[in-house]
């Protein structure tokens, strides 16, 4: 795992020439809309995508991690199914039920059943490396996800440029990256940890759940502001010193949910004094988000490490996998 995570500003630009690569038919469209299926480390690429070209794309994007896709879905929906085994049931079922609506499906995969039926009834599809833990190859994925949404026209080219800078920051910063994460991890062991971010990057901060869930394994919770702040913030009343709070801020981050963020650390205060805030760095928001995703992760390896657990097992989710192979 140490080396996967070391390794993610090279695979984002590898990943860069996978996509250069890929070879897709005519885009067709005009799309009314793009849902992307996929779950865990599958599923997060479409989540931060969407979220990183909201503002431009030219149609709605919505991601769905589950075994059914949203009504509307029909032949002017373009439905992107990602499975980094290509064995995942959920996103299978919702890639059977995108083709039985007519949907225009485009397959993000290292192989398994996905790719065989992709090839079988000739889907568009992306071929990423295969072989290692799918949270671990997030670089493929998510970079995928930007080239197939502009060869289908609904964003522009500028995600290149972008992507290619935030790998080279990456590189260039890995150590103090890596210093500042070793750091926050070990004021988060021991601690029950809640993280929090503007609604326009929470995920990020459901990667960096995901990744403390599954690598450090440990249990965490995270919410959004200003959502929040309408309910989990009266919540707090039952807050208490064993609580740890990640706040993630962007410089880009509303002017009024800034002012909320403030006020909010000061309600946390009266509970614990664990309040930790993660300031993202970089001149693009692919940059800064990037950047914050691969601290994260630096954290949750780091928390493994210190808790003596191995950061690549999921034998408990292997086991569910196994038991619900049992029954077809």
């Amino acid at each position: 795992m140490q080396q996967l995570i070391e390794g993610f500003p090279r695979q984002l630009k590898e990943a860069l020439e996978i996509g250069r690569k890929a070879t897709l038919k005519a885009p067709g469209g005009p799309y009314g809309n793009v849902v992307v299926t996929g779950l865990g480390g599958s599923g997060i690429g479409g989540r931060i995508a969407a979220q990183l070209v909201h503002k431009e794309a030219k149609c709605p994007i919505e991601v769905y991690n589950n075994y059914y896709l949203p009504g509307y879905v029909n032949h002017k929906s373009l439905v992107i199914a990602c499975s980094y085994s290509g064995n995942t049931e959920e996103t299978l079922a919702a890639m059977e039920q995108a083709l039985s609506k007519g949907a225009r499906v485009c397959a993000i995969t290292s192989g398994g059943t996905m790719l065989e039926i992709a090839k079988a009834k000739g889907l568009d599809h992306i071929v990423i490396p295969g072989g290692n833990p799918p949270r671990a190859m997030l670089a493929y994925s998510l970079v995928q996800q930007f080239f197939v949404l502009h060869h289908f026209g609904i964003i522009g080219d500028g995600f290149e440029g972008a992507i290619k800078t935030a790998a080279l920051m990456l590189e260039h910063d890995k150590e103090d990256i890596k210093k500042a994460a070793l750091g926050l991890t070990e004021k988060l062991v021991g601690k029950r940890l809640v993280i929090y971010s503007e609604a326009n990057t929470e995920a990020v901060s459901i990667r960096f759940r995901q990744q403390v869930n599954e690598n450090s394994k440990e249990l965490c919770w995270h919410h959004a502001i200003p959502e929040m702040n309408h309910n989990e913030l009266v919540g707090w009343a039952g807050g208490d010193k064993d609580i740890a709070v990640v706040i993630f801020r962007h410089k880009e981050d509303h002017e009024r949910t800034q002012m909320r963020m403030e006020i909010n650390k000061g309600i946390f205060e009266k509970y614990t004094s664990h309040i930790h805030e993660v300031w993202s760095k970089g001149d693009t928001s692919f940059a800064r988000q990037l950047y914050l995703i691969n601290l994260g992760d630096w954290v949750s390896y780091y928390w493994a490490e210190k808790k003596g657990v191995d950061p690549t097992e999921i034998a408990v989710i292997n086991m569910l996998k196994g038991k619900l192979a049992e029954v077809k």
